[in-house]
């Protein structure tokens, strides 16, 4: 490895790129291997007689690969970005992909880096590869033909204050669930229509559909089959969001809103997708656990809804009072100046649950476990409030 430390200029990761066509990089950069089935990229790199830099010799591969190869080289770095954020969730694994990391030499770093830290990371991470499988399939230009065929998008927002204003308590977001990773299968005979309509019959302002398959036995199928049954409640799609393109594919799937997590998204890409959600009629919950989370989602202009989830992303224990602690002081001041909706998720199972974070600030509460495991959802949701919401 005596030449890589002789290289000079020093090692960099990112090639440069400029509006004039080139025929040749810089030296001294990453080059993917030929060999490397990711991205097959054709170079040739040689190590020069006099300086001891890399040059390229050959370069045939068309701009789209370029291009391709450069988002990767640019991902790498997001994991530092969040991190400069107070992010702890790694985006995607830190060694790769791709299956080989080029200098001069083809080689893959191997460490402990690549085992993801916690339960939320091992999600995200899947979801990485699977996003890129489905864009694969499902390039933007169909799914934009998708959304310029279907029905507007419903009020997502309006709905929740409109139940909140009817009812004198927090407007109810009801999560057609069947598992999740800590509490395993919530319901065996799962039916997503059935539920949903017992849910909109006992007074649920809107629904929370999981779509995710792998660890909430979820999918983007169910979405479609609630709102194409024609029930009326605005649809969240509850997906872990890291991409902008999965915003085009949860609106041609029928949802009205979708779910941001501001422990995997930086700011950047929070300000992104709500400008893309308001093109696209949805509505954003972007949600956050903790102070510094929430102090980032409200400095970001445009945010309307914000959820306040009290399981912690990492460990999945629960704690409500976390609910009033983030909205004590100059938060709620801001939250009321901005006219900011603020949504109480995860670990409310009884009326006073509900009156606690009703008294901590919030207009609407997204409820799942309780509800969706009683023999009629509809009927949950009055136990849950302690008298008929309907």
């Amino acid at each position: 490895m005596e030449a890589l430390a002789s290289l000079n200029p020093p090692f960099q990761s990112l090639p440069y790129f400029s509006s004039t066509p080139r025929t040749s990089f810089p030296t001294s950069r990453v080059y993917i291997s030929n060999r490397n089935p990711f991205f097959t990229f054709s170079v040739r790199a040689q190590m020069g007689s006099t300086e001891g830099s890399a040059s390229i010799t050959s370069y045939t591969e068309p701009v789209e690969e370029v291009l391709k190869i450069k988002e990767w080289e640019v991902g790498m770095f997001q994991n530092e970005v969040a991190a400069s954020q107070g992010i702890r969730i790694r985006r995607r694994p830190p060694t790769g992909p791709p299956l080989h990391y080029v200098g001069p030499f083809e080689f893959r770093l191997q460490n402990d880096g690549n085992t993801p830290r916690n339960i939320l990371e091992e999600i995200v991470w899947n979801k990485d590869v699977e996003v890129a499988k489905l864009k694969e399939r499902k390039p933007l230009i169909a799914l934009k033909r998708a959304i310029d065929n279907a029905p507007p998008a419903r009020d997502f927002i309006g709905a929740l204050k409109a139940a909140n204003e009817r009812t004198g308590l927090p407007g109810l977001i009801a999560e057609v669930k069947k598992a999740s990773p800590s509490r395993g299968i919530l319901r065996e005979d799962f039916n997503p229509v059935e539920i949903a309509q017992a849910y909109q019959k006992g007074g649920a302002a809107c629904l929370s559909v999981l779509t995710d398959e792998k660890y909430f036995k979820g999918s983007f199928e169910n979405l479609e089959l609630i709102r194409n049954a024609g029930v009326k409640c605005p649809l969240l799609c509850k997906e872990f969001i890291i991409d902008a393109w999965q915003l085009y594919y949860a609106r041609s799937k029928g949802s009205d809103a979708v779910l941001l997590i501001a422990a995997v998204l930086p700011d950047l890409d929070i300000k992104y997708m709500v400008k893309i959600c308001k093109l696209l009629g949805l509505s954003a919950l972007v949600e956050v656990h903790d102070e510094r989370e929430f102090d980032r989602v409200l400095g970001i202009e445009g945010i309307e809804l914000i959820g306040i989830n009290n399981r912690n992303l990492e460990t999945f224990e629960l704690d409500i009072s976390i609910t009033k602690k983030l909205l004590e002081g100059e938060r709620r001041k801001i939250i009321q100046e901005k006219n900011i909706t603020i949504v109480g998720e995860s670990g409310l199972f009884t009326p006073s649950d509900i009156a606690y974070v009703q008294e901590a600030g919030v207009k609407a509460v997204l409820v799942g476990e309780s509800i969706v495991k009683q023999s009629d959802p509809g009927k949950g949701i009055s136990n849950l409030f302690g008298k008929d919401v309907s």
